[in-house]
């Protein structure tokens, strides 16, 4: 249950509301004026509290939770305890994901420029912003409307940012340009060096890093993570990605759009990584490499090849899902058998 200490919850709202928030419909004979005052885990929501089910291993706390509604696939209806009524829809994750942003919404933002922070007299601020004490805003620097600047932020000469972005504490961006509805979380670092060296046995001679770091709209950087700048092309992070905590991408990198990068993840640079890739976490991608469209990468792979679009990877070194499975089957099999 969410703390009230850190959460303001919003509400009530009738299941009718409900159901028409997540996309989805009423069971028959669903009380749709029936008002639920939050959302709750199968396991511990009361009757005024609505939950879902979206993965079947918890479909034993579903049978038995004492939650007043539940949002839930069609084909599992029929396994609800008694008086338990249910929004019925074929993605009820997603539908879940829409009723907690009603419930929690995000903080509104309360425009203010604090007398604690720096900010040079070039930089544009937009109307609406709030920028926390200790900020520090570099010349040129252009911030959208409406967007959150948290405590102790470095924004450096000439970064440009969107509209209605949230920005977290101790964040550094320079040589950057960022679009709208972005979101980055504490503690990430953007647009510094890319790890570029002429390597030789007379040394190791650092190569200038002339390019930016580009990210289109509706991304999300988690805390802690980091986006080199380029050596002289730029690195790209396209529209509605999503990356975790964590997670560092080279130089010259190029993400597409809708991509889903899970915590400590390491791409190499130079590698370009087609829309909506997926990679579970701690994958490692060697540089200059081509990541297809779709493509599914195993958690803790290790990728040293291209892979096609669509295609699903595993393995250290990877290999198709299929047979990295077989591999694992084959060594078990084969250990059990040494055993006996």
């Amino acid at each position: 249950m969410a703390d009230p200490v850190f959460f303001n919850v919003n509400g009530p709202f009738s299941l009718k509301e409900l159901a028409e928030i997540a996309g989805g419909q009423l069971s028959d004979g669903a009380d749709g004026d029936a008002m639920y005052s939050n959302v709750a885990p199968l396991g511990e929501a009361a009757s005024t509290d609505i939950s879902f089910l979206d993965n079947k291993r918890y479909i034993e706390s579903y049978c038995t939770s004492a939650a007043g509604a539940c949002i839930v696939d069609p084909s599992l209806a029929s396994k609800a305890p008694d008086g338990m009524d249910l929004v019925l829809m074929d993605d009820p994750y997603r539908g879940y994901a829409k009723v907690a942003r009603a419930f929690y919404p995000l903080a509104p933002l309360e425009e203010n420029i604090s007398d604690k922070s720096s900010i040079d007299g070039t930089a544009d601020i937009g109307d609406g912003c709030r920028i926390d004490p200790g900020v520090s805003i570099g010349a040129g620097a252009r911030i959208g409307e409406a967007c959150w600047i948290g405590a102790n932020t470095v924004i450096g000469a000439g970064v440009s940012i969107g509209s209605n972005c949230r920005i977290g504490p101790s964040v550094t961006l320079d040589f950057t340009q960022i679009g709208s509805q972005v979101i980055i979380h504490t503690g990430v670092r953007i647009g510094q060096d890319g790890f570029g060296f002429a390597m030789g046995p007379q040394g190791h001679l650092k190569v200038p890093q002339l390019g930016r770091v580009i990210i289109e709209d509706d991304v999300e950087i988690g805390a802690n993570s980091t986006i080199d700048r380029g050596t002289g092309p730029d690195t790209f992070i396209g529209a509605g990605t999503k990356i975790d905590n964590l997670v560092q991408i080279g130089h010259n990198v190029r993400l597409g759009r809708g991509c889903v990068v899970v915590a400590q993840v390491g791409i190499s640079g130079s590698t370009r990584v087609g829309d909506f890739a997926a990679m579970g976490g701690q994958v490692g991608i060697a540089g200059h490499l081509e990541i297809g469209a779709g493509a599914q990468i195993a958690a803790q792979s290790g990728v040293m090849r291209n892979i096609d679009p669509g295609q699903k990877i595993g393995g250290s070194p990877s290999q198709p899902f299929r047979e990295w499975m077989r591999g694992i089957a084959a060594i078990e099999k084969l250990s059990k058998k040494k055993g006996s």
